[in-house]
């Protein structure tokens, strides 16, 4: 069911990742995971190139010759899987290799929405914080590969394959892109993986139109190079609104001096009066 409400939110903290990524003080913790994209996109998309026709002959070869008949609705589906291959290929390294880089992303983001601060988030404890942020990137993979195997296999099958199996694969892709990227402020606080599972399926509109956004922007070149910077700002304003107050514990944090909260007019001001979902407050200090 589409909650009218929660598509909006989406939009919203879509909006609201771009605007972040701009604010003094957040620019030198974005620069990292850009230059992370840029060297693993240049490496897939030469990967990608140089292999793309003999992946094409190879899934043609499967189709039996009373089939020939949808030879280029064929050819155009083992396209979209490759692609839909090669964007969870990206997705999943660049996961890997900037997780600690996003993990203290999110961390920045959430100080300037709150005015609050995690305790124990020096070098020593962020060092020490590495394999658990790794352990948790494995977590995703173990839970989305086997959906994705399952899409795969699904997509040889004649009429279903090229029907309902691209529809079903983008909307998971959708899902899981919520998941990367919300994944970084729950991890912050050491909240389960199953739990934050169940927290965004109960805005599963809004969380379905945040990661589609970003799915989108993933396929777009150029933009795909900023995108994990601007996703993982917009998850973190999605968790400061809608589920820190239930789920975040006050004994972690202290107010930093002279810190004052990002409030709602400047997070804002890129344009949208769009607002969260009706009960998802601000917190602020």
């Amino acid at each position: 069911m589409i909650v009218e409400n929660e598509v909006k939110s989406g939009f919203h903290y879509f909006v609201t990742g771009w605007h972040l990524i701009t604010q003094p003080g957040l620019r030198r913790f974005v620069v990292m995971p850009i230059l992370l994209n840029i060297v693993l996109m240049i490496g897939l998309l030469w990967i990608f190139v140089t292999q793309i026709r003999g992946m094409i002959d190879w899934i043609m070869s499967f189709l039996p010759n009373w089939l020939d008949w949808l030879s280029s609705v064929m050819f155009v589906t083992s396209l979209a899987m490759i692609l839909i291959l090669f964007y969870f290929s990206f997705a999943m390294l660049s996961g890997f290799i900037a997780a600690p880089f996003n993990g203290l992303l999110a961390e920045k983001v959430e100080k300037m929405l709150t005015g609050e601060v995690l305790l124990d988030t020096n070098i020593a404890d962020f060092i020490k914080d590495i394999p658990r942020m790794l352990a948790r990137e494995w977590q995703k993979l173990v839970y989305s590969v086997p959906i994705y195997i399952a899409l795969f296999l699904l997509g040889f099958m004649p009429i279903l394959g090229q029907t309902a199996v691209p529809i079903a694969a983008f909307l998971f892709g959708a899902w899981m892109m919520a998941i990367q990227y919300c994944d970084y402020p729950f991890d912050n606080h050491k909240i389960s993986f199953r739990t934050m599972r169940v927290k965004l399926k109960e805005n599963r509109t809004q969380s379905l139109i945040f990661g589609s956004l970003i799915t989108l922007c993933t396929f777009t070149p150029v933009i795909n190079l900023v995108v994990i910077p601007v996703a993982v700002c917009g998850a973190t304003a999605m968790w400061v609104d809608t589920y820190r107050r239930e789920l975040y514990n006050p004994k972690q944090y202290k107010t930093t001096q002279n810190s004052t909260a990002l409030s709602p007019e400047q997070r804002n001001a890129a344009g949208t009066d769009i607002k969260p979902s009706a009960g998802n407050d601000v917190i602020s200090k």
